[in-house]
């Protein structure tokens, strides 16, 4: 299990030279898994399942080095590494392994997934909303988009891309929670994309970095910064100023959007209890299964009756039946290439490069649902949307920076206790 997650490119091996030895490393090389946060959420609502993969030493408790980073988030376990042996079957010991295209230029790799992601981003929202202008109802749609993954998934899992993970009790109760928070986001996101213009919901979702802030200060008990709330003041006030004006604008689609806000964050809350070593693909499969089974219930209480009486009847009779079916498909699997690129994308880089990632995201999808649906917007709305965007932005930065702040004075915390274990050691 540790071999197949260290050759998925959820971790990255180094030798133990680039870091202060202790006594009890006496391997040339070893490599860290780091056990990472269920469901780790990224800005805007994408599923982001285990976004830290480097080989950092990031943990959260900086109190050590009473009882040795006893409050630590990031578990590191010291793996023999095998990258300098000589490849299985090479010719001799010292013929080295060709460099595949993907670790020779990994910038372009890295702006391939962002590209991806940012495309298939656009376009599942696009067709998202295309579907509810003719099929409104976004409970039984919100099922086909995890149905039409956890297909995806089960035959992937079937031909072995990848090979399906194991899954004890144990992770079973630590995922519950958050499949709930996401079932209850996802489904609350489409009721509001369904009611409103998808730039006005994207917009009110801009507000999710303030509700993350909110539950971090209040229900977490970690203090923030001001400088922390005071980015957040133009996002608030952004979206206040395009919701007053919207010309779309209902209470069901802002209120659902809101719910949607919550339910993210309550997500990342629950994401932060668990970790696991598991690969980020497994997770998120499995968040998708147990979602989906959260999902059907309310999609057949509320929507069932309109359902069998006129809905599937109407939509059908409108475009068609073989169209219908195909729009259904298509943006299910949008859904999830969107999501697992998301993760894919955000694995591959730092705290910061992904939240100015995020933003720029969100700056995409606006922009380009406006031009595809001919969206008329008052200059007071975009006028705030300009700023919610850029409150954001500022509000990713500074917590961006804080992290890397609080990485480096880890990683220096650790060279110091490593220096005073090595010097008790020589006496």
């Amino acid at each position: 299990m540790e071999s197949r997650v260290l050759s998925r490119a959820t971790t990255t091996t180094t030798t133990i030279s680039s870091l202060r030895r202790s006594p009890l490393e006496n391997h040339q090389n070893v490599s860290f898994i780091s056990l990472k946060p269920i469901g780790a959420v990224g800005e805007g609502g994408n599923v982001i399942w285990g976004r830290q993969l480097r080989p950092a030493l990031l943990l959260e408790s900086s109190n050590a080095p009473a009882g040795l980073f006893a409050g630590k988030k990031e578990i590191l376990r010291p793996i023999l590494a095998t990258a300098s042996s000589p490849a299985e079957g090479s010719d001799s010991a010292g013929e080295a392994a060709p460099v595949r295209f993907f670790d020779r230029y990994p910038a372009l790799v890295t702006g391939f997934f962002f590209f991806m992601w940012y495309f298939l981003n656009v376009i599942f929202n696009i067709l998202n909303k295309r579907i509810y202008n003719y099929f409104p109802y976004p409970y039984f749609v919100s099922v086909i988009h995890l149905l039409v993954g956890v297909v995806y998934c089960l035959v992937s899992w079937a031909v072995g891309l990848p090979k399906r993970a194991p899954i004890d009790s144990k992770l079973l109760k630590l995922l519950i929670p958050v499949a709930v928070c996401h079932a209850l986001g996802h489904v609350t996101s489409n009721v509001s994309f369904a009611a409103v213009a998808v730039s006005f919901t994207h917009t009110i979702k801009a507000l999710e970095p303030f509700f993350n802030a909110a539950a971090s200060q209040f229900i977490l008990g970690q203090q923030l910064p001001l400088t922390l709330w005071l980015s957040l003041a133009p996002v608030v006030i952004g979206v206040s100023m395009a919701s007053l004006t919207e010309l779309s604008f209902n209470w069901t689609g802002f209120i659902s959007a809101m719910i949607s806000n919550i339910s993210f964050t309550y997500r990342s809350i629950y994401s932060k209890k668990a970790m696991t070593d598991m690969d980020s693909t497994n997770i998120y499969a499995y968040i998708s299964i147990i979602a989906l089974f959260v999902c059907i219930p309310p999609a057949i209480i509320v929507e069932g009756p309109q359902l069998i009486k006129h809905g599937l009847s109407d939509a059908i009779s409108k475009v068609g039946m073989v169209k219908f079916i195909s729009d259904l498909f298509w943006v299910g699997m949008f859904y999830h290439l969107y999501n697992q690129l998301a993760t894919n994308t955000l694995e591959r880089v730092a705290p910061l490069t992904h939240a100015v990632g995020n933003v720029l995201k969100r700056v995409f999808v606006i922009g380009f649902s406006i031009l595809a649906f001919g969206n008329k917007i008052s200059t007071q709305t975009g006028i705030g949307t300009v700023i919610a965007i850029a409150g954001v932005a500022a509000y990713s930065y500074i917590k961006a920076q804080m992290e890397e702040e609080k990485r480096v004075s880890i990683i220096l915390l650790y060279n110091h206790h490593t220096d005073t274990h090595t010097h008790t050691y020589s006496h």
